[in-house]
């Protein structure tokens, strides 16, 4: 029974503590410490490792929040050039499709039919390789929707956690300063303990529910995640697969048909000579007639 009177007692003070709470000095009480436990944050000082410790569960998830959170954006940043280097590519491959094409037209040698044949393979290989660029783009449009909605929504909620968890910690260190500070045999400072005390309890229910919250939809968003891509990529894995499908049977079947054919002998020149530092082996004669002849005047002369 004097348990049970003691509960009573306890809440119904804190709810007459939360009526005095209301009052202006109480309040520029509460902003001093909360702004007190902001600069502690901002400044990296250290904290109690105690109250530290107890919120390394919190910690994790929030680093794995904001892991999603950045990743999500480079994955945004990285679909974009991929779908960009897609079309340069297939461009880059049509130019020289339709390249060869023209040129193996005006070959009427085996060489101009294996040129056409390339070509009209390369134009075809190009138009199918845009055809990655429809599932890519659902992949861009699902990832930025799962951003806008799922990561602000978190977001939020863990905003509204960080502003509880510095309330609280600030409400702490305001406990720490009365406590140190306190004799029991003085009904004034025992009052103010206990209404700082009925803060604390009042401060860290509010944050303990948001720090639920924000752990449960980390969780969520993590999963969230993981099922989103797994579904999105697996059309990009399909339309991928059937581009290497048809691209390896045309080249092959090109590759097949022009079995047997003489191949071409290629001589690379290693190194250019400057005709006018090194003179040719004709010059060398001429100049050494020349010199001759010179030298045959001179004797005549003599």
């Amino acid at each position: 029974m004097d348990g049970h009177n003691y509960q009573y007692s306890r809440e119904f003070y804190d709810r007459y503590a939360q009526g005095q709470d209301k009052s202006v000095v109480n309040k520029m009480q509460q902003k001093y410490w909360k702004t007190k436990q902001t600069l502690i944050k901002v400044t990296g000082k250290k904290e109690d490792e105690h109250v530290v410790a107890s919120d390394s569960d919190l910690d994790a998830k929030l680093e794995l929040f904001h892991s999603i959170q950045r990743t999500g954006m480079e994955l945004l940043k990285v679909i974009e050039q991929y779908q960009k280097r897609i079309c340069f590519l297939s461009q880059e491959e049509n130019e020289l499709g339709k390249f060869l094409r023209a040129q193996g037209s005006q070959d009427k040698s085996r060489a101009g039919k294996i040129m056409q044949a390339t070509g009209k393979a390369l134009c075809f290989s190009s138009q199918q390789r845009l055809a990655l660029r429809a599932p890519l783009s659902r992949l861009h449009q699902e990832v930025e929707t799962f951003r806008y909605r799922a990561i602000s929504d978190s977001w939020l909620t863990v905003n509204r956690m960080e502003q509880a968890r510095t309330e609280y910690r600030g409400v702490l260190l305001w406990m720490k300063d009365v406590s140190q500070e306190l004799d029991p045999d003085l009904y004034k400072q025992m009052e103010k303990f206990r209404k700082v005390q009925a803060q604390v309890r009042h401060t860290k229910s509010t944050f303990d529910r948001l720090k639920t919250d924000v752990c449960e939809k980390v969780d969520l968003l993590r999963a969230s995640r993981c099922n989103l891509l797994s579904h999105v990529l697996a059309s990009y894995q399909t339309t991928l697969l059937h581009f290497w499908e048809k691209t390896s049977h045309t080249m092959a079947a090109i590759h097949e048909s022009f079995k047997g054919y003489q191949p071409y002998e290629f001589t690379t020149i290693k190194s250019l000579q400057d005709p006018f530092n090194k003179p040719s082996h004709q010059s060398k004669k001429k100049s050494r007639k020349i010199m001759k002849m010179l030298s045959k005047n001179r004797t005549t002369v003599n």
